[in-house]
């Protein structure tokens, strides 16, 4: 189910990425050609204004400023006198192929069609320009599509005679350049697209990976939990079952067997439920200022009987200067004590020691449970906060169903503090808990 969904995420997420690449990308292309049509059209528009003055100055024409003019600019000219072909026509290469001359003519035609080239006539049968030099340029193409050329024709009028010059620039080259810029922004997208796919994969699967594991904790947890609880009700069942032939002795031995592990059952079930609040932050919680060294000494008492019918040592250890109130749940502080102490004195050994102590620096309280028990293999010191886990069969003790500890690291949380398990010399564990003034 999550394999799906992180792929359906992958592609939501690089789909909208790449959509948005592809359109900026598109603009810019559109803004970019429109800019380079735009500028080779003023480029355009002012070489004709040079050549027109040029023109302008002259008396004669000579093809070698003709020559000169086209190579600057990759411009193709044609010169008509009084309609008359230049002999410079066909020596630069302008034949009276079939083609040419119906570009030519297409060429004149637009002009003559266009509304500028109407005004100028006008002005001329009025009479009204005489030794002028008059030119107009316009895009150009002559099969009606996209524009292949820009065009000029200037015209320069001396009383009784009119000197043509069509000049075409041809518009490849600067189609090949925009050719060229969509082929790198392809490539540079399809290069995108490729990263963002990659990134995005990644990126969700980082954003899964927590859901995941909270649903595989929470599917181990049932499945825990239903272990756990499955031996407790064998038992009951097992024993009820008992009961009904038993004799009076014998039902009295069942149903003490019944009511241990209806304890049990009470125990678990409220530590889950405990959990259950906790994950979803619904675990009450009372902050108040408590005196630690008091509620230590409280526990201590409460939990020394249980000690010493073990044969255990439980000391008490407490700073001799006076200390800050802390603020924080006494009830929860307590919980969190007895599940230690409850852990120490079950995998501690006959004539062990337990040492409960309290520090107090920089602001932070310190609380340290330390036994001569079986200690904790390294490898699972990181693990035995993880509910209903247990470092090994030795660690499993009857009513122990490795929730305690778990219970314990969210209570240390809600205080903003932090619990750590060290190995002790010599053998046992410590857990040390700091939690903030």
């Amino acid at each position: 189910m999550f394999q799906k969904v992180h792929l359906q995420l992958t592609a939501m997420c690089a789909g909208t990425i790449t959509a948005v690449l592809i359109i900026m990308s598109l603009c810019y292309l559109y803004v970019s050609e429109k800019n380079l049509y735009e500028n080779q059209y003023h480029s355009f528009q002012n070489d004709i204004n040079t050549i027109a003055t040029s023109l302008e100055q002259q008396t004669v024409i000579s093809m070698e400023w003709l020559s000169k003019m086209e190579s600057r600019g990759n411009y193709t000219f044609y010169v008509l006198d009084n309609g008359i072909p230049f002999l410079y026509n066909r020596l630069n290469g302008f034949s009276d192929s079939p083609d040419e001359l119906i570009l030519l003519d297409k060429c004149l035609s637009a002009y003559q069609n266009s509304q500028e080239y109407s005004m100028i006539e006008l002005e001329l049968q009025t009479g009204g320009l005489y030794n002028a030099c008059l030119h107009m340029e316009f895009p150009f193409d002559p099969d009606g599509g996209r524009h292949e050329y820009y065009a000029s024709v200037i015209e320069l009028v001396r009383e009784d005679s009119t000197l043509q010059v069509v000049i075409l620039f041809p518009l490849a080259f600067l189609k090949e350049q925009i050719l060229s810029q969509r082929i790198r922004f392809f490539l540079i997208n399809l290069t995108a697209c490729l990263l963002l796919a990659l990134f995005s994969f990644f990126f969700t699967g980082r954003l899964l990976a927590p859901i995941i594991e909270s649903r595989q904790k929470q599917t181990a947890f049932v499945a825990a939990a239903s272990h756990e609880l499955r031996t407790p009700l064998a038992v009951i069942l097992s024993a009820a079952e008992c009961c009904r032939d038993a004799t009076s002795e014998r039902q009295t031995g069942f149903l003490d067997t019944i009511r241990q592990e209806g304890a049990l059952l009470t125990s678990l079930v409220n530590d889950m439920l405990t959990l259950s609040a906790s994950d979803s932050q619904r675990l009450p919680f009372h902050q108040a200022p408590v005196e630690l060294d008091t509620l230590l000494i409280n526990t201590y008492e409460a939990f020394e009987p249980l000690a010493a019918d073990k044969k255990l040592t439980l000391t008490i250890s407490l700073p001799e200067d006076a200390l800050p109130l802390c603020h924080a749940d006494a009830d929860r502080l307590s919980q969190l004590l007895q599940v230690l102490l409850s852990n120490a004195i079950s995998y501690t050994p006959e004539g062990g020691s337990i040492d409960l102590t309290l520090a107090y620096q920089k602001n932070h309280f310190c609380l340290t449970v330390a036994d001569t028990g079986i200690g904790i293999p390294p490898e699972d010191q990181k693990k035995i906060f993880d509910r209903f886990y247990r470092a090994e069969k030795s660690r499993s003790a009857k009513g122990h169903f490795g929730l305690g500890l778990s219970i314990a690291l969210e209570i240390v949380k809600l205080h903003h503090g932090t619990i750590r398990v060290d190995s002790r010399p010599g053998g046992g564990s410590v857990f040390t808990v700091t939690l903030p003034i």
